[in-house]
């Protein structure tokens, strides 16, 4: 079953620039990596360094793969340290009502 992602994160001011350029780079990437059905990333309008990323996924494994290959090749560790903080992830099945 597909799931949605939703990562919130705190970037720190002095990288909000960097991050935003950073994220353009490596995100093709991760639209056309196996499973990953959607992605779009979302800044707060009244604080820029908040940000969401909602994301669709064919399931929470795909999601988990991915994360495993962006740990592996350093994208991880380098997004972390542009965050203020630990980012917020948060997993979510459609519910048909």
């Amino acid at each position: 079953m597909s799931v949605l992602v939703l990562l919130e994160a705190q970037v720190k001011p002095e990288d909000i620039s960097d991050m935003k350029s950073y994220m353009a780079e490596i995100l093709p990437d991760t639209r056309a990596y196996d499973g990953c059905q959607r992605i779009d990333v979302y800044s707060n309008t009244e604080d820029t360094g908040g940000m969401v990323l909602v994301e669709h996924w064919d399931s929470r494994a795909h999601y988990e793969k991915y994360v495993a290959w962006r740990t592996e090749t350093g994208v991880s560790d380098r997004i972390g340290a542009m965050l203020a903080g630990p980012p917020s992830i948060r997993y979510f099945e459609r519910v048909d009502v």
